[in-house]
């Protein structure tokens, strides 16, 4: 079994991290915590090093128990909270802005990977909450947008709600290119609006938009054809604004993100400028014989579990069962006409095979692709670059990429 995959071995090597939470902190999170990247975007240490020991002093580890998981974090977001409505008051919207976000950051970790339970679904709530609360305050503020779900079925959510931000210079008489971002598995529009700034200073306009199954994406996340529909919905919003070129119109999908990425750019290639995918994956990221051994690899939980549930699963050997008709290959979509399409990963991933790079190679019109080697899912920070670069490319931008990938990591200065 194990070579039927490009990581070989790997795939049966567990990761140390899966031990314990101290594991988890010590090993995999509290780097990218100190450096105010993901999943920490919009955080700081400060905060989270309090709450980790005490999670380290209880013993918590996997099987999680989420609920107990999420109240760890609930006093130390709440005393963010507090803070940032004092400096709102007094009129301190720079304060109060980066501490709502310091709160919103803590309440996002404690619903990681994704909201399953109770105390779960109460922290993407008033995480959310608090997110935007920070969010009107910035100095570009970014808006929510509930953007209508017209070809929605009946039983699916009437709205789609976004992260919506345009450059001040976009007007009718001057509109600006898109970038469409599809957020991931794990992180959502709250997360992933770190990346909107950045592209306002080069011009360009940006949606954070959630997936199927995640956040409060209105699709049936059960139904293979729910995306279409919720792409369809969305894009007909973007035609009718004024300010935005919807003929240059760039989707970016991360993570499990990229896996929608590739099928955007197959079923609505005439309205799209080009696509990229992130560490997405095709096909082989539903096999079975992936899928029973990826709970305990590179991702910081129980990856598998998280996708059942995703995909609308209460159970994980259900999803293994039917988990096929996701497959891009299986169902025909590579076979499709497709926009321009960058498929972007480390050939070391052990959340998506790197295999199904190959897969959307080896079907469908030629595709421009670059493994990033040595390095696992994303093959971050590498693949910024060569994304960026592409993008900037492509919509003929000024290709000082550098200065976005340099505003990325939080920096807290209260």
């Amino acid at each position: 079994m194990a070579d039927k995959f490009f990581i070989k071995d790997a795939i049966l090597k567990p990761a140390v991290h899966h031990e314990s939470f101290e594991k988890l902190w010590e090993t995999k999170w509290k780097a990218p915590c100190a450096m105010g990247i993901y999943p920490f975007m919009f955080g700081s240490i400060k905060d989270f090093e309090p709450v980790a020991q005490a999670i380290i002093k209880k013993g918590l580890k996997e099987p999680y128990d989420w609920d107990e998981y999420a109240e760890m974090f609930f006093p130390k977001a709440e005393e963010l909270s507090r803070i940032a409505e004092e400096a709102e008051e007094a009129g301190e919207r720079e304060k109060a802005s980066e501490y709502y976000l310091r709160s919103a950051a803590v309440y996002r970790i404690s619903r990681f990977p994704a909201p399953r339970s109770e105390r779960q679904r109460y922290a993407w709530r008033v995480g959310t909450e608090t997110f935007y609360k920070g969010a009107a305050l910035m100095e570009h503020p970014i808006k929510q947008v509930l953007v209508p779900h017209r070809h929605g079925l009946l039983s699916e959510g009437a709205t789609i709600p976004v992260n919506f931000l345009l450059p001040p210079s976009a007007s009718p008489s001057t509109p600006c290119p898109l970038v469409l971002i599809f957020t991931g598995l794990d992180g959502y529009r709250t997360e992933l609006a770190v990346w909107q700034r950045g592209w306002l200073d080069k011009g360009v306009g940006t949606i954070v938009v959630e997936i199927p199954g995640t956040g409060d994406s209105p699709a049936a996340a059960s139904d293979p054809l729910s995306p279409d529909r919720e792409w369809s919905s969305l894009l007909d919003w973007i035609d009718a604004q004024e300010a935005i070129d919807s003929k240059r119109i760039i989707v970016w999908g991360f993570s499990t993100g990229g896996y929608y990425a590739l099928r955007v750019a197959h079923t609505h290639a005439n309205r799209l400028m080009g696509s990229v995918s992130l560490g997405g994956g095709a096909h082989f990221m539903f096999d079975r014989a992936w899928l029973e051994h990826v709970n305990r690899l590179e991702y910081p939980f129980d990856l598998a579990d998280t996708l059942a549930y995703k995909f609308g699963y209460s159970d994980l050997e259900s999803f293994i069962k039917e988990a096929d008709k996701f497959s891009l290959l299986r169902d025909g979509t590579l076979e499709k006409d497709c926009c321009k399409v960058l498929l972007v990963n480390g050939n070391d991933d052990e959340i998506f095979p790197i295999d199904d790079m190959f897969v959307a190679l080896e079907h469908g019109r030629p595709k421009e692709a670059r493994m990033v080697k040595g390095k696992k899912h994303m093959g971050e920070p590498d693949s910024f670059f060569i994304i960026l670069r592409w993008i900037h490319g492509l919509l003929g931008l000024d290709g000082d990429w550098m200065a976005q990938v340099r505003g990325l990591p939080s920096k807290t200065k209260y």
